[in-house]
């Protein structure tokens, strides 16, 4: 490996021989190191300011950890990949820490490349990390784990690609077809999480009737959906659809929206740049679209544009900061029209979770890999955007 190339090393060393011996996947002490890692993170004095480190921790808890390893598919024995190479996200930090974890349960050397932007979580995490491998019950994952910095344009992607036997590639559409370039060992394999685009399906007649301490809830979930991360997320809803008749829609739409706007203008208020970042794009929406009914907002922390019908090309259309688009669907299979393969998750709240998905199967959609309860699209897993993650970061071992 090039020497010259402009590295910030975070965890681990930069290293001229990439060792390529891997393990089984859920191997005991990989297991208990994630184990220790969620105990080490929950004892940080500043974790609750973090519920996305807090929801990490979570996820790395030896209990949770077990359930996975008893639900992965044992029919063959396996082993990990090889060199995993891990291209993090700048717009959600705590993936980084995922796509490592996947990695590392999967038997795998990880080599991670976070953004240069400053952010806190992975700080704290790489911390904690650092201190665990500098226990000697660790010794053996040091070569494992490898996090690094760079500068965005650099060539060290394309030099490290050549170690590579995966690559987890978290990006826009841009970023993957530019990494996919670069050339790669033959049996390299590519993970690619793209733009993708999300949407939340909500009943009326549910909104209405739910108690204070459930609607409670569903408020504090769905800001944690839309809000944690500007809806910069892919599994973020930018689309809302509403089912139920007219008069439903319109009080369910009073209660939901109203206590939204106040909580998040409570919670987060919305920076002045961002409220111009919205104008302009509603302005950009009223040029375009010729289906729009209104156009609402409460001191621009929720920005709702209302349509008549979808446009096809509405996945093209998303927002940030909290702005939505919304309309009125009783039927769950007009929304399949406008599904294309960008379309990622879809919340639910007050509706069959079987019956979207029937409607998911029935018309054989290219796209929508998870259906979830509103405060649950942040919540990444090892299968995501469709793709067992495990599975594909290791390798059978066959035998006849």
């Amino acid at each position: 490996m090039s020497h010259k190339l402009e590295i910030e090393m975070i965890v681990g060393s930069v290293f001229d021989d990439v060792k390529k011996s891997t393990i089984p996947p859920f191997s005991d002490t990989i297991m208990d190191f994630l184990a220790a890692l969620s105990s080490t993170l929950l004892k940080f004095p500043d974790i609750r300011n973090f519920p996305d480190i807090v929801s990490f921790a979570y996820w790395c808890r030896k209990s949770n950890l077990v359930r996975l390893r008893q639900n992965f598919n044992h029919t063959h024995k396996r082993l990990g990949r090889g060199v995993v190479l891990h291209i993090a996200p700048s717009n959600v930090p705590i993936n980084y820490a995922f796509s490592l974890a996947f990695g590392l349960l999967a038997g795998n050397i990880n080599i991670v490349r976070v953004s240069k932007i400053e952010r806190p979580q992975i700080k704290i995490i790489c911390n904690a990390i650092n201190f665990l491998l500098g226990l000697e019950k660790y010794n053996k994952i040091k070569s494992m784990v490898t996090v690094l910095s760079y500068p965005r344009n650099s060539e060290t992607t394309k030099e490290l690609s050549l170690y590579a036997d995966a690559r987890m590639i978290w990006g826009g559409d841009t970023t993957i077809r530019t990494i996919r370039s670069m050339p790669t060992q033959p049996r390299c394999v590519d993970v690619c999480f793209a733009d993708r685009y999300s949407l939340c399906i909500l009943n009326a007649k549910a909104i209405i009737d739910t108690s204070t301490n459930t609607f409670q809830k569903l408020l504090i979930n769905f800001f944690n959906d839309t809000f944690l991360f500007d809806q910069n997320a892919c599994s973020s809803p930018h689309l809302v659809i509403w089912q139920g008749t007219d008069k439903n829609v319109k009080l369910a739409k009073k209660r939901f929206w109203t206590r939204m706007e106040r909580f998040v203008y409570e919670k987060s208020p919305i920076a002045p740049i961002h409220s111009i970042d919205k104008f302009m794009h509603v302005c950009r929406l009223a040029i375009k679209l010729d289906t729009i009914t209104a156009i609402l907002g409460y001191k621009n922390q929720v920005t709702r544009v209302q349509l008549k019908d979808l446009p096809t090309k509405i996945d093209d259309l998303r927002g940030r900061y909290g702005f939505f688009v919304e309309t009125i669907d009783n039927k769950l299979e007009n929304f399949t029209k406008i599904v294309n393969s960008k379309y990622q998750t879809i919340t639910y709240f007050g509706l069959n979770p079987e019956k979207i998905r029937e409607c998911v199967f029935s018309k054989g959609l290219s796209g929508v890999d998870r259906i979830v309860p509103v405060g649950e699209a942040l919540n990444i897993d090892t299968t995501w955007d469709g793709y067992n993650l495990l599975e594909t970061l290791s390798r059978i071992v066959d035998i006849k």
